[in-house]
Order: structure tokens, then C-alpha cells, then sequence
């Protein structure tokens, strides 16, 4: 039986300079709100932040809101609507403290925390604020070991582990959250070999993206899932298969050109096409459905242009996601 068709949205946050065009960084901030409350008045399932200190893909003297911080205070700004991260940089933060941080949130939230982690990959913003950067493959043997530890402190009384990055000797994390048996696992990255391993061992649901111009990329990944799930003998639709949807919707007097500018940084009008769609209702639409024919069951849509000063929301939510209500009711 097919899962339930969900839809997420980024808010606007400030990495990808969606919060420009706004000067106080107070009504900045209450921007963000002002968009999570509507989308969850709307409907969405989730929102979702990026784990991020600094604008992307050029770093300037504009706001990026901190994403836990962010994620605790839209925990009290909302009453249904799930809220997670796309995805936390595990290299960021001690993942002791980090589930700590989560179980907290979770119960702040009274249980609609999506817990988003991954490998990290932005070098830059590493280095500006003094991380070290090691190599992919280190990178993701920490990760590994993150999600042992993260798991240990959600689930055992006095938890323990010892591991070549990570160690803990009878850590105590009480709360441990509201969720059963713990906030869901949502692991980034979609390299076949490791991530996606680490996914089908330790995630509840996937999230990649980023291919619009190559469906059968997205089934392929997830077959490679499927058979890493098999391996280890679990059921794969026990996960969540989401991707991330770069989104301009087109309305009547739009230039798209104008319109992505922004957001395609510097990229044709053609390029940013092959990884993002770019067009009225009906070509979102078919996007979106192409997505679901391919296997997934989760989009979250992100980088709307004038999402942040605009009701593009309301059109979205209007004009695009009724054509779903079949697959949304299950």
C-alpha cells in the first residue's frame, strides 16, 4: 500500500538571501513566522530549515537565521505543523549535545519534531568558523557514529559508547522526547555506497534532490535503498522517500528571468531548469507528479521567490496542491 502523499516547505530563512528584501532583521524574523503559521494554516505538512550560519553560494553581510535555535522558537509559534531541519551538519555540533537538543525541542513541539542530519559538505563555512573539514569519507564514517551515539541517548537510561570520534560513559538524556520510540531520522544525501546505507540502517525516511531533468535518477536511488534495506533485513517501506523541489511558480505579468534571478545565482534561465521547475500551475504540477510516478512520497518545496513578502503560498496551496488531494488522503 502506497504512503500518504506529504508536502513540506522551506521558510524563509535567510541562507539563499530569500529575507533581502526586508530591512529590520525583527520583522525579518517575524516574516519567518508570519510564513510558518500560514503554511500550516494552509495545510502543509512541515516546514523546514537549513543548517546553515551564512548565505549561500557567495557569503555576504545578509541574515541567516540559526536553525535549532530557529526550530525551538517555531516549536512555540505553531500547534500542528511538523518542523525539522534539511538536514543538521553533523560536524556542527557534538552529537550528544545535538540529541540532547532535539529530545527538548521534541517535547517544546509536543512531538512534531523531524530530526534532519547528514554528512555536511559546505567547506567554506566550516572553515569561517573554525571547524575542521575533513576528508568526505571521514566525514561520513563521523556521521555513522553520530547516529549510534544520537540513537543511544534516545533510547538507553545511561548511555554509553566508544568510537574512534565520538565517546560517552553512562551519558543521561532525560527528556528523551514525546515521540515512540524517537523523533523521526531523516538522513541527506544520496551517495549510494554510504549515505544511503546509513539511511536504510538508521533513518526513517530519505531526502535528495536536485535531478528534475533525470526522473529515472530518483528511482534509481531509491532501488539502491531498497536493496541496502533488504540487506539488513528490513522492510523498505517502512521509510519515508522525500526530495527537495526548487520552486518558481509563474503567474500572469511574471518575467522568470526576473523572477529566479536571485535564486539561479549565476545560472542560465536553462540550467536552473534541469534541477528546478520554473512555470505556471499546471508545470508544477506535472513536476511534482513526475516525482511521485518515480517512487517519492514527500515533497518539500524550497527557494520560492517572494515567498517571504508575497501570498505565492496561498497560490501554491490554491492552484497546485489540490491536484493531490487523492494521493494526500492515502
Amino acid at each position: 500500500m502506497r504512503r500518504p502523499l506529504r508536502f513540506g516547505l522551506f521558510v524563509p530563512q535567510g541562507w539563499i538571501l530569500d529575507l533581502v528584501a526586508i530591512d529590520d532583521p525583527v520583522e525579518q524574523f517575524e516574516a519567518l513566522v508570519r510564513v510558518t503559521r500560514r503554511a500550516e494554516a494552509l495545510g502543509f505538512d512541515s516546514v523546514w530549515l537549513f543548517d546553515h550560519f551564512h548565505t549561500y553560494f557567495k557569503p555576504v553581510l545578509e541574515t541567516t537565521f540559526e536553525a535549532w535555535t530557529t526550530t525551538a522558537a517555531l516549536a512555540r509559534e505553531t500547534s500542528r505543523i511538523r518542523i525539522g531541519q534539511m538536514v543538521t551538519g553533523n560536524g556542527y555540533r557534538n552529537p550528544a549535545l545535538l540529541a540532547k537538543m532535539a529530545s527538548t525541542v521534541d517535547v517544546m513541539s509536543h512531538g512534531r519534531l523531524d530530526f534532519g542530519i547528514g554528512a555536511g559538505w559546505y567547506e567554506h563555512e566550516y572553515r569561517a568558523y573554525g571547524y575542521d573539514f575533513p576528508p568526505t569519507n571521514v566525514r561520513l564514517r563521523m556521521l555513522g557514529e553520530a547516529l549510534e551515539v544520537i540513537h543511544a541517548l534516545w533510547r538507553e537510561p545511561y548511555a554509553s559508547f566508544e568510537g574512534e570520534f565520538y565517546r560517552l560513559d553512562g551519558a543521561i538524556n532525560e527528556p528523551k522526547g514525546v515521540q515512540q520510540p524517537h523523533p523521526p531520522v531523516w538522513v541527506g544525501g544520496a551517495g549510494e555506497q554510504v549515505t544511503l546505507k546509513l539511511a536504510a540502517r538508521h533513518a526513517d525516511a530519505t531526502n535528495f534532490g536536485g535531478h528534475l531533468d533525470d526522473i529515472a535518477w530518483y528511482a534509481h536511488k531509491l532501488d539502491v535503498v531498497r536493496r541496502h534495506c533488504e540487506a539488513i533485513g528490513r522492510d523498505p517501506s517502512e521509510l519515508i522517500h522525500s526530495t527537495n523541489v526548487e520552486t518558481t511558480l509563474v503567474r500572469e505579468g511574471d518575467d522568470p528571468e526576473l523572477l529566479t534571478r536571485t535564486y539561479r545565482r549565476d545560472q542560465t534561465l536553462e540550467h536552473y531548469r534541469s534541477h528546478a521547475v520554473v512555470g505556471g500551475p499546471q508545470a508544477v504540477i506535472d513536476a511534482y507528479g513526475r516525482l511521485v510516478d518515480a517512487g517519492l512520497d514527500y515533497i518539500v518545496i524550497s527557494d520560492v521567490p517572494g515567498l517571504a513578502t508575497t501570498d505565492v503560498l496561498d497560490a501554491l496551496a490554491a492552484d497546485v496542491l489540490p491536484a493531490f488531494a487523492g494521493l494526500r488522503a492515502g
